[in-house]
């Protein structure tokens, strides 16, 4: 037998033989209640085995058992669990490390033929990769391939050998920090991720074959400085292997193949059946509750400043008590357990002075006192304010002309009408002077056809506004070509602002409108005929809001946001007209810093419309064209933005 120590660097650790010393460790075992413990069954250090060291294991192990399953799964913090179970006991796998590989090495168990095969484990995002399995001249043989940085650990439980693969933490260096690291904690990448989380014991190896518990809890007690209390009940073997585990985690793993559990009180640590230590704690709470049936009620007055006493009542009635029971039957004294009261307490309210009414015993009378006070403060305010932007932008151009062409002709002779400028009286001037000169009555004038204007094609420019019109007139051997060209452009731009604000207290809704009822005419019909009944509809500006303050400062919205604006009506013939409503409205749930501006929603809406009235195929003509069609064309653009800024007050308990 070897004993190694675990303090030396694994490059320069050597065997030393025990003799004296053997025999002493030996005589401190049994001196503290421990079975006989074979020297030639334990070795203790950082990764040796004490399989070497031991006698022939055909001379020491009973008939060779069957590997009857293999099971493979991913456990905490990333680690593959490699489960082995046999047909019977006696089993004693060997765990050792070849290069990246872990072995496991079964001399006394034979491998059916069915589990020889490769397992790909590698879906599992573990450690191991692969999982070879095969028999040998002397038993069966395990192979793991590994990838990446591991620590490997294993331990046996009936017919059950588990080995688990954990993957290497990243190494704090706490001399980085100036810091020297603390006792009890793990400085290097020994332990795993997994166990580096819960577990901060000095690392460990044992390895121990059908060894017993309260010999294991010894050594456990000797590495972790701990005193360690072994009900007499704890009896059994164990057989494990261990590789630079911490001893936290090693007794845990202990506890756990055995049913065994702990209870910790300071440097002191009490081992038992799980049973026995559940039943302690139901005695232990039994007694206390029969303490508090026989102890004296006493009678507070606790006044409520801030909150409601009704509400604190069924809170720390009612409502606790549901949770405590969560639906389901409970024990007698859970039934008779009214939330924070015992057995025999009461709780009552007066709303006059909002005051609570407290009877029961001191310890529960100041247990409640104690919660009054950290329930009664003064919530938080916040302001809330939103802006509500509507911006529309408007682009309208049309062209469009009117043309016509006249003249009268009478024996092959053109005559002007009067209305034809100056030119008409100029000629009747001249024709009167030399009807006065001449000695000859001149012949009778012949009657004289006016020649009106016509616009024979009328496609004018009409938007809602008139624009201006050019027109043109030209006389020419008796005709009159009128042509009228009309043009017209509208702009339009137009901004709504909204700015509502509201102040409410955290967690209770606020609710802020602002608009009117727009009336209008239904008509029902009934025995006496139809009857008009005037209906109404609403245009609002509203803001609801529900904030909550969170812990780090912040402001949860359960906001709605609506803006309402009449539209016009819609016309219904002898019914009258019914309202149209442009509806814009916004419900969302947003986390918004305190003080911060956010848009919460926003709306943007673009138009492009062109429209062409021609004549077939004169209005395609080129230029001359645009004299027999009309174009119209519009854009517009709508934009909506909803902004919201919360802002917390403070408010401090006096």
């Amino acid at each position: 037998m070897t004993f190694t120590n675990a303090k030396q660097p694994q490059s320069v650790r050597r065997p030393l033989h025990i003799g004296a010393l053997a025999a002493g460790l030996a005589a401190g075992l049994y001196a503290a209640g421990a079975s006989a413990l074979p020297v030639s069954a334990i070795a203790v250090g950082m990764g040796q085995s004490a399989t070497g060291a031991m006698a022939d294991p055909a001379k020491r192990t009973p008939d060779a058992v069957t590997v009857s399953a293999i099971d493979f799964k991913r456990g905490d913090g990333g680690s593959g669990k490699l489960i082995l179970r046999f047909s019977g006991s006696g089993a004693a796998p060997d765990l050792h490390k070849m290069g990246s590989n872990v072995v496991v090495d079964i001399g006394n168990a034979q491998l059916p033929a069915a589990l020889q095969r490769p397992m790909n484990v590698t879906d599992f995002a573990t450690p191991v990769q692969r999982i070879d399995a095969r028999a040998t001249s002397s038993g069966a043989q395990l192979v793991l391939g590994t990838q990446g940085a591991f620590e490997s650990m294993a331990y046996q439980s009936g017919n059950e050998y588990i080995i688990e693969i954990v993957p290497r933490a990243t190494p704090v260096v706490a001399a980085a920090q100036g810091k020297a690291p603390a006792m009890g904690a793990v400085s290097s990448a020994s332990a795993g991720s997994a166990a580096s989380a819960r577990y901060s014991g000095k690392a460990v190896t044992f390895n121990f074959q059908d060894v017993p518990v309260r010999t294991v809890l010894q050594l456990i007690a000797e590495e972790s400085n701990l005193n360690i209390v072994a009900a007499d009940t704890v009896q059994g073997n164990v057989t494990l292997r261990l590789v630079n585990v911490p001893w936290d985690q090693a007794l845990d793993l202990v506890l756990q193949a055995k049913s065994l559990d702990k209870r910790r009180s300071g440097n002191v640590v009490w081992v038992a059946p799980q049973k026995e230590i559940a039943q302690f704690e139901q005695d232990k709470e039994d007694a206390r509750i029969s303490l508090e049936e026989r102890a004296e009620k006493v009678t507070e007055y606790i006044p409520v400043n801030y909150a409601n006493a009704e509400d604190i009542a069924k809170l720390l009635t009612e409502e606790s008590k549901g949770n405590q029971q969560g639906g389901n039957q409970q024990s007698s004294q859970n039934s008779q357990d009214r939330g924070f009261l015992s057995g025999r307490g009461s709780i009552s309210f007066d709303k006059r002075t909002n005051t609570l009414l407290v009877i029961d015993i001191p310890q529960r009378v100041s247990n409640i006192k104690s919660l009054v006070q950290q329930l009664d403060k003064p919530v938080d305010q916040v302001v809330i304010e939103a802006r509500i932007v509507i911006a529309n932008e408007s682009v309208a151009r049309e062209l469009g002309a009117k043309f016509g062409i006249s003249g009268v002709a009478r024996d092959g002779k053109v005559y002007y009408g009067d209305h034809i400028g100056n030119n008409i009286s100029t000629q009747n001037s001249l024709l009167n002077a030399i009807d006065q000169n001449s000695t000859t009555p001149p012949p009778a004038v012949p009657v004289r056809p006016t020649l009106t204007r016509g616009l024979n094609w009328s496609m004018p420019a009409a938007l809602q506004n008139p624009g201006g019109s050019l027109a043109l007139s030209i006389l020419n051997a008796g005709y009159a070509l009128d042509v009228e060209l009309s043009a017209i452009q509208e702009q339009g731009r137009g901004e709504v602002i909204s700015n509502p604000r509201i102040v409410t207290s955290n967690q209770k809704e606020a609710v802020i409108r602002q608009g009117k009822e727009i009336g209008y005419l239904t008509v029902s019909g009934g025995q006496g005929g139809n009857v008009p009944t005037v209906q109404f509809k609403e245009a609002l500006l509203e803001l609801k809001v529900t904030p909550t303050i969170t812990n780090d400062g912040r402001v949860f919205l359960n906001m709605g946001v609506k803006k309402d604006e009449l539209d016009g009506f819609i016309s219904l013939g002898s019914f009258g007209q019914v309202p149209q409503i442009a509806r814009r409205e916004v419900n969302t749930a947003v986390l918004v810093e305190d003080g911060q501006t956010v848009v919460i929603g926003g709306v943007y809406e673009f138009s492009d419309r062109t429209d062409i009235s021609k004549v077939p195929f004169l209005g395609d003509i080129p230029i001359l064209g645009n004299l027999f069609r009309n174009k119209s064309r519009s854009k517009s653009k709508a934009e909506l933005l909803v902004f919201v800024t919360p802002k917390v007050m403070r408010v401090s308990q006096r």
